[in-house]
């Protein structure tokens, strides 16, 4: 496999605050990587920094070789962990302008998500839940054939009887070539699609291992594990 992101003696302050600190590490294409790490850890610093959303204090991130720019946000797809989406245009309407604003967008697999997920693709989003909505953003980011899919929080908003349904749809709708990052708290519900992870702990990298590395190696899971250096 390729390296995909490489991110080289990346730094971010806010004054005296230290939220990252020189974080070194590379995802290779074709994983899933569990970007996992207790609130204020730096877990969203670090994910809208890769996103160019915000600048970094020191240090390069990089995807496919290319600086963080135009043409690294063309292959990546971003789903914040907050909605953004306006109350008052329908599913279908919001689908058309993803389609004419990306050019990797592809309409027909959003349109059998939500056949699969059962939304009407006629429903206005005022109409939806919380929840739906949620969904709704997921199916955008994952409709886009992106080298990089970045997702923070994707299952956050959901009852636990459509987690699996989601995971399902995520792992169902990228290329194999293609990686994801995913931040999340419910490491129990995640980590049987994740390929590595990296812990976080106060801006600093604590772990990046492969989770067949944990199993084998520390004899237990992803979670146990988290529990066991965060102290949960």
């Amino acid at each position: 496999m390729s390296s995909l992101l490489q991110v080289s003696s990346l730094t971010k302050k806010y004054g005296n605050f230290t939220a990252l600190n020189d974080l070194n590490f590379e995802l290779e294409s074709g994983h899933i990587t569990g970007l996992l790490g207790p609130n204020g850890s730096g877990k969203t610093t670090l994910i809208k920094i890769i996103c160019g959303l915000l600048q970094p204090t020191k240090g390069v991130v990089s995807v496919n070789g290319n600086p963080v720019g135009v043409n690294s946000k063309k292959v990546i797809s971003y789903l914040p962990d907050t909605t953004y989406l306006g109350n008052s245009s329908s599913v279908k309407e919001i689908i058309n302008y993803f389609c004419d604003f990306y050019e990797d967008f592809d309409m027909q697999r959003a349109y059998d998500m939500l056949a699969t997920l059962g939304i009407n693709p006629n429903a206005r989003l005022r109409t939806l839940s919380k929840g739906t909505k949620e969904k709704v953003q997921l199916i955008l980011v994952m409709s886009r054939r992106a080298d990089l899919y970045i997702l923070d929080e994707p299952i956050a908003g959901v009852d636990p009887a459509a987690r699996d349904y989601i995971l399902n749809t995520i792992i169902s709708n990228y290329d194999e070539n293609a990686s994801i990052l995913i931040s999340t708290h419910l490491i129990s519900d995640v980590e049987n699609i994740l390929d590595e992870v990296i812990f976080l702990r106060q801006g600093n990298i604590v772990r990046h291992s492969a989770v067949d590395d944990i199993r084998s190696n520390e004899g237990k899971s992803v979670d146990a594990l988290f529990r066991e250096v965060f102290k949960c």
